[in-house]
């Protein structure tokens, strides 16, 4: 099993609660200052990394609360200036920021310090499956606690409360900030159309530009050669179970030989909250793990990848940026569309043709790899929802959510008055 679930996260709030209070009513009286803090809950990287550079050459004063020494690490080699995320300087930190930007919840900084803070909540992906208040997982407590469906109910409204502390939420097209709208309780004046910085790597630059520093970044898990097909497997997390599509021994043969047939690598990158045993039975070079302790940001890399394989990740929209083809593989779409619920129906994104099992994902990965006009047909589809869901795709998605923060609250630099 995962180390976590929104269960125990949730009682484990619960026990927090007289921390809350006690950081609420501290940073009603301690004054905001005009720093800007950062935290991801992915590391240093996502959407919160582009829109620092743009505070950060805009002349802000920035501060970035890292959660271990891999993330000091990584931030310092950018010359990102940090803070431990915990304890009382963390804590101070948060409590005096004039704006706190965060990609996945106010844990991703210190969580007793954002009460009144201007908070930027830039999110982690276009909403597939359901989020915040649009799902009952959300608020899900251990049926084994005494009134478990009080707690439930305040759950939702700690959450809401939490939510309305959000001031500026980018979304990548109006129909997403319909989802962001609903999945928050927020109004249209707080969720902007903007693009998302996180995905502003997939537009920047040239092509030849992006594949090469994705190539740089693949190779970090051995060689990786020019001619080689490079395939991703991204499954998404499943709140504490494992995932029901890892590959039975015999499916791991077939995969290891198309990836033969086709001279291809196979990535696995499990979600870092999830566990699943995804290594064939025995050391093949063709399937290399792209944990997040390798690369804590994969949005990167997607520029050397020829095509991903997913379920219900938001990857999915993104990738279309790139017309990059996408095989769907989902054994448990009516079980999950019970417990966590889609936006719209799953076919309108995935197809009436999703692979329900592995079998199925390999023989329509080995027609992908063979037959151009197989790839040609599923690179249009990708376009196509890319297209639907990406209002924006010049890489300036980051300089739009600081131009929407500005317009909101914070007076320019000292040195552009």
């Amino acid at each position: 099993m995962a180390s976590f679930s929104f269960g125990t996260g949730n009682a484990a709030k619960l026990l927090r609660l007289p921390l809350y209070a006690a950081g609420r009513i501290a940073t009603l009286v301690i004054p905001r200052g005009d720093v800007w803090v950062f935290g991801c809950g992915a590391g240093i990287g996502d959407g919160a990394l582009a829109l620092h550079r743009v505070a950060h050459l805009a002349g802000h004063r920035t501060l970035w609360l890292v959660r271990s020494p891999r993330e000091e690490a990584d931030a310092r080699a950018l010359g990102i200036r940090t803070r431990k995320r915990d304890g009382l300087r963390g804590w101070w930190a948060t409590a005096r920021a004039g704006v706190i930007v965060v990609t996945h919840g106010l844990g991703d900084v210190n969580r007793y310090g954002s009460t009144d803070g201007f908070v930027v909540q830039l999110w982690h992906g276009i909403p597939l499956k359901r989020i915040g208040l649009d799902s009952p997982v959300t608020a899900q407590v251990p049926a084994r606690l005494p009134g478990a469906r009080l707690l439930r109910r305040l759950l939702t409204v700690a959450y809401r409360g939490a939510a309305q502390r959000i001031r500026v939420l980018p979304a990548a097209s109006h129909r997403s900030r319909g989802r962001l709208e609903s999945a928050f309780g927020l109004g249209e004046d707080r969720v902007v159309v903007t693009g998302e910085p996180r995905v502003d790597v997939l537009s920047a630059g040239t092509a030849d530009l992006r594949r090469l520093a994705a190539s740089a970044l693949l190779t970090r898990t051995g060689p990786l050669l020019q001619r080689q097909r490079a395939l991703l497997y991204a499954p998404t997390w499943r709140d504490g179970a494992a995932d029901p599509a890892v590959p039975t021994a015999q499916q791991w043969v077939r995969i290891v030989r198309m990836l033969e047939q086709h001279d291809a690598i196979l990535f696995i990158r499990s979600h870092p909250l999830g566990e699943g045993s995804y290594s064939p039975p025995w050391s093949s070079g063709r399937v290399r793990m792209l944990s997040s302790e390798l690369l804590p940001d994969v949005t990167p890399a997607l520029p050397r990848v020829d095509a991903l394989i997913t379920d219900y990740s938001s990857m999915a929209y993104d990738v279309g940026l790139l017309a990059m083809p996408v095989v769907y593989l989902a054994p448990d779409v009516a079980e999950y569309g019970r417990e966590r619920g889609f936006y719209g129906r799953y076919e309108d994104v995935a197809g009436d043709d999703y692979a329900r099992d592995w079998d199925a994902a390999i023989d329509q990965l080995d027609a992908l790899l063979g037959d151009e006009s197989v790839r040609a047909e599923r690179s249009a589809r990708s376009a196509a929802l890319s297209a639907d869901m990406h209002a924006h795709r010049d890489g300036r998605n980051a300089q739009r959510v600081y131009q929407a923060i500005r317009a909101r609250r914070i007076p320019a630099p000292k040195g552009e008055r």
